[in-house]
């Protein structure tokens, strides 16, 4: 499977590319209809491209924010990727609270997803069985080519009938919330953000192996079309020399 992908010297101006990316479609979505909708990811590595959004001159108070997953944990926990998104973003750029659709992760893990489900289906508009086409999804990818909350081996992987779902991650033994292929794979723009050489061995697995989402799920990709662009530094992109 051929992915394209832009490699920058390190984390920080492959974060500035990908923030630029994603500002550049949002712009784009709202000249069109006056709105935009942008579903972010978390982990460590988004934290410098928050940064860089946060900086940017989008007009936040037209861009309706999601998230692709979350771990089952208080907004206030550690390991919220809401607090992530809180604290280098979201309490740094005039947006409105109802702009924001946070995944409540208080909840038991199958209510969380059940309600969030629910705010999806009502934002967009949806009937059963329809899926939400967000403008841009931010996704990253794990040393094992896991992407949302998807990791290898996951039945969900091959689900495309359901927006959401509550998975219990084994390696992490964490119960998380995560968007499931069907929206991502109707998202209008996808950006990938990977960074760090603990990164290389799955990059190049994703781009130079079979094309097998059950064992890389990053592989899950958008219809030709869509877009999706992968943004890398060059720890993570040193073995991509012949992809």
């Amino acid at each position: 499977m051929r992915f394209e992908w832009r490699t920058f010297p390190d984390p920080d101006a492959a974060a500035l590319a990908c923030a630029a990316h994603i500002v550049e479609h949002l712009d784009d979505a709202m000249a069109a209809r006056g709105y935009a909708t942008l579903a972010l990811s978390g982990g460590s590595t988004p934290k410098l491209m928050f940064a860089h959004l946060a900086a940017s001159r989008l007009g936040w108070d037209r861009v309706q924010i999601f998230w692709v997953d979350e771990r089952a944990v208080p907004p206030t926990g550690s390991e919220s990727n809401f607090k992530l998104a809180a604290e280098s973003l979201l309490n740094l750029i005039a947006i409105p609270q109802g702009n924001i659709h946070r995944i409540r992760a208080e909840l038991a893990p199958a209510a969380a997803a059940r309600a969030y489900s629910q705010e999806v289906r009502e934002f967009f508009g949806l009937a059963r069985g329809e899926m939400p086409e967000f403008d841009v999804v931010h996704r990253g990818m794990g040393p094992d080519a896991h992407t949302a909350s998807l990791f290898p081996g996951d039945p969900l992987i091959d689900d495309r009938e359901e927006i959401d779902s509550a998975v219990f991650v084994p390696p992490k033994a964490q119960w998380r919330i995560t968007l499931l292929p069907g929206p991502l794979l109707a998202a209008r723009k996808t950006a990938m953000l990977v960074t760090g050489a603990d990164k290389a061995e799955a990059l190049r697995a994703v781009f130079q192996g079979p094309y097998d989402p059950l064992r890389y799920p990053a592989q899950l990709a958008p219809p030709a079309g869509r877009g999706m662009l992968w943004f890398l530094d060059e720890a993570a992109a040193q073995l991509l020399a012949d992809a």
